[in-house]
């Protein structure tokens, strides 16, 4: 398992770099001001990376007594990132329709094409966090194979 250090670092770099992704982007997908998608990305990035640090611990706790490991294989990173985005939608619809002044299916799609967007980074962020600093169990497990 991670260590909670560990834990902090991954889930500070990750919202920071989508942070830096997200907002120009969403800017100019949604035609909103830079300011306001910053806001919304903001508030949302907080209270992601709270979900980040708990989601995680708890997917590799179940991961780990389920399988012995917490070494994601392509199908479990596919759930993993689905599942912490689906959580996210259910939180964040209601914050981003009331602070942008729009309806909640409006909200709806917004969150969505977000969360297909962190899906994405997060398939591509966790699996390259993983190979920046690998568990030594990993590496021992493959050493063995």
């Amino acid at each position: 398992m991670r260590s909670p250090l560990d834990r902090l670092r991954h889930a500070l770099s990750f919202e920071i770099l989508g942070l830096l992704l997200v907002v120009p982007l969403g800017a100019i997908a949604f035609h909103m001001p830079v300011h306001d998608i910053g806001v919304v990305g903001i508030v949302s990035a907080t209270l992601a990376t709270l979900w980040n640090l708990i989601y995680n611990y708890l997917f590799d706790l179940g991961l780990q007594r389920r399988t012995g490991s917490t070494e994601k294989s392509k199908p479990v990173r596919i759930l993993h990132a689905v599942l912490f985005e689906g959580g996210l939608l259910v939180v964040l619809m209601p914050f981003i329709a009331w602070y942008l002044g729009i309806s909640i299916w409006q909200a709806l799609v917004m969150d969505a094409a977000f969360a297909a967007f962190y899906m994405l980074y997060a398939l591509c962020f966790n699996w390259g966090y993983d190979r920046l600093f690998p568990l030594p169990e990993w590496q021992a497990a493959r050493a063995a194979e």
